[in-house]
């Protein structure tokens, strides 16, 4: 089905429902950057780049005594990327974000089934990466349960990669797409309680990556890798002071059956109200990295989580990057300005340093400096932002750029709009 057709089947269908209680909504989120060492060092000889991304979604909920259906249709468009009259668009992007339900089993219990957001905690090992305009999802199904302030999810995943039904004997399991850590199996378990003060999580999460032998035209599945995340998120708040801890540790076989070993990741954030409008943060985040071992490695990778938050928001690393490097060490402090009742100022200063060292020897990788304006006007928000990478030797080094060849600029500037607009709310049945 076309995407125009389903979009019209969708309003139609919208507008006969009137017996259940029916959300229609949308997200408009027009983002316009300039880059010139945005996710790595800029070349003198290479140009800036510069261009305008769309993200639109059109979302329906269904909430009914039993259940609940959600659907989110998305469309990434960049700004003249079709020629004048094109009947079809040129990056096929179009897709269904979301489409899942959420059964009651009674007692607290309940299922949750289809094509979702995963996310946890700070988002550092599961998150929605809503930065990205394409953002994260899983096909996932989970059991669920609550009670009060304590809850379980537990999550399982199959991952196909065929669009023929009735071919599942001949095909048989293997699964052909890969990068980017897409597994072909997932099974975690995600446990949270909270108390006055503190709230504490444990992850229990394992992946399995599809193995192949020979070449590309003559690969044969060979056995799957498995890798385990295992971890805790600490949080405690109390008066102006709070505290977030991250404790994570990775065993198992990468893709390739490439052993881990001793990977892990500490992260600890604080963070003060020095007054009603300045908020002050401090933290520190160590990422170990590859220790040069040929067919193991001691790098961890933070998987699906909205790593565009952490680490700067350049996305040097561990950003579709940095995946079987040197590590990281990341020391940050930041204030936040309150500038009116609609509007802030965060300013934040990030150095950085490999856990362990270049062929070369050095460690000493750079420091970023991130400043976001936001304002929320009447029914829309406004978002301007700049960084700047002050690299240092090893940062030339990891990136393959030498400092003679590379721009004496490394920066990064965006604008970006988001509307949400509301367009129909039913009541809820009776």
């Amino acid at each position: 089905m076309k995407k125009q057709h389903f979009v019209v089947v969708l309003a139609l269908l919208c507008a006969t429902v009137t017996s259940a209680q029916f959300t229609l909504d949308g997200q408009f989120k027009p983002r316009t950057e300039y880059r010139n060492g945005f996710g790595s060092i800029i070349p003198d000889a290479a140009d800036p780049g510069y261009a305008v991304s769309t993200r639109i979604r059109l979302n329906a909920g269904y909430t009914f005594d039993s259940y609940q259906f959600y659907v989110s249709l998305q469309d990434i468009m960049v700004w003249g990327e079709n020629r004048q009259i094109l009947p079809d668009d040129q990056n096929d992007s179009f897709a269904v974000f979301e489409a899942w339900a959420n059964i009651s089993l009674g007692k607290g219990w309940s299922t949750k089934l289809g094509r979702q957001v995963l996310s946890y905690d700070d988002q550092r090992i599961f998150g929605g990466l809503d930065w990205a305009q394409q953002a994260r999802n899983h096909d996932v199904g989970l059991l669920k349960y609550k009670k009060k302030k304590f809850m379980i999810d537990i999550g399982l995943a199959f991952s196909q990669d065929f669009d023929n039904p009735s071919g599942f004997q001949s095909v048989g399991t293997a699964y052909n797409t890969s990068g980017f850590f897409t597994y072909k199996t997932m099974q975690y378990a995600y446990l949270k309680q909270q108390w006055a003060n503190l709230s504490g999580s444990l992850l229990f999460l394992n992946n399995g990556f599809q193995n192949f032998t020979g070449d590309t035209d003559t690969r044969v599945p060979d056995g799957t890798s498995n890798l385990q995340t295992l971890g805790t998120h600490l949080n405690y708040k109390k008066t102006s002071f709070s505290a977030a801890l991250n404790a994570f540790v990775q065993i198992g076989e990468r893709q390739n059956q490439v052993d881990v070993k001793g990977a892990y990741l500490l992260g600890l954030d604080l963070n003060y109200k020095a007054t009603a409008k300045v908020g002050l943060g401090l933290g520190v985040e160590v990422i170990s990295g590859n220790d040069g071992e040929a067919g193991e490695t001691g790098a961890f990778f933070p998987l699906y989580g909205t790593n565009h938050k952490f680490n700067g928001f350049m996305d040097y690393f561990y950003v579709g990057n940095h995946a079987n490097s040197i590590g990281l060490f990341d020391v940050h402090a930041s204030v936040k300005f309150t500038l009116s009742e609609k509007s802030s100022l965060l300013v934040k200063v990030l150095n950085f340093s490999g856990e362990q060292k270049l062929p070369s020897g050095e460690k000493s990788l750079g420091t970023e400096v991130d400043l976001v304006f936001a304002k929320q006007f009447n029914g829309y928000g406004l978002a301007i932002g700049y960084s700047h990478m002050f690299a240092s030797d090893g940062m030339y080094e990891l990136k393959s750029v030498t400092k003679a060849d590379a721009a004496n600029i490394q920066n990064w500037a965006w604008v970006q709009l988001t509307i949400k607009p509301k367009f129909l709310n039913s009541p809820k049945a009776k």
